[in-house]
């Protein structure tokens, strides 16, 4: 069964109750259940968020299919979660506080959810005050830090210079052996099979496969600058 036929189950139970989409994170869950609740989350919490600065654009709707790898026979329920959630009362901070209380000895699934957000939140190319007050205010609820919120933000954001030792996280005089074991570890962490085995659906591989991309063009980048240093030196 797909992720998209288990999650319409799982909408399908919550009307049945009269509920909102919001209440499905009342109740812990397990594998596979969490990568139904992993799914649920990005949609509801993007659904909420193409509205923050003002405007859903088509672009933000479509770039579900860029965190999310749907069928054409799976697309009426991956829009039946976002409409629901759209038109859901309860706030965007009601929906993080619970995914946080799901998800909170797994707080690098907290990161792959804000990763997923950032991928709708760019998707129209410009990251507008109130998609980043936003996402800071779920990273926030979520307990992510400002080193990892900026290392996020810095793979995401286009439009001005990108740090490529942000987006590893080291500090510029760290050394290369430093640099080369963060840039290993973190391609470790966001293989698509370690984030599979994290509960993640399998149509998150192009959320991973975008930012494994992202940590090696920092790697490259860094190791290019280094050569030129010791080159001139």
């Amino acid at each position: 069964m797909s992720i998209w036929k288990r999650i319409g189950e799982a909408i399908s139970a919550l009307v049945a109750k009269g509920e909102a989409l919001s209440s499905f994170f009342e109740r812990r869950r397990t594998p596979p259940e969490k990568s139904v609740a992993f799914t649920i989350a990005v949609v509801g919490l993007g659904a909420k968020m193409a509205k923050a600065d003002g405007l859903v654009r088509p672009a933000e709707v479509a770039a579900f299919r860029d965190v999310f790898r749907i069928a054409p026979e799976d697309e009426a329920a991956a829009a039946r979660v976002f409409n629901l959630a759209r038109q859901d009362i309860a706030g965007f901070d009601v929906y993080a506080r619970r995914i946080a209380r799901m998800f909170a000895d797994q707080p690098e699934v907290l990161e792959d959810i804000l990763e997923g957000l950032f991928t709708i939140a760019m998707a129209d190319g410009h990251y507008h005050e109130g998609e980043e007050g936003f996402l800071r205010k779920v990273a926030e609820i979520f307990g992510i830090g400002q080193a990892s919120f900026g290392c996020i933000e810095e793979r995401h954001v286009s439009g001005r210079p990108r740090d490529p030792w942000q987006i590893l996280g080291v500090p510029r005089d760290a050394e290369m052996p430093a640099i080369r074991a963060r840039w290993r570890e973190l391609i470790r962490a966001n293989h698509p099979d370690m984030m599979i085995a994290r509960g993640l659906p399998e149509e998150t591989v192009a959320l991973a496969n975008s930012r494994i991309a992202a940590i090696n063009q920092a790697w490259e980048e860094i190791s290019a600058r280094a050569g030129n240093r010791r080159a001139i030196g």
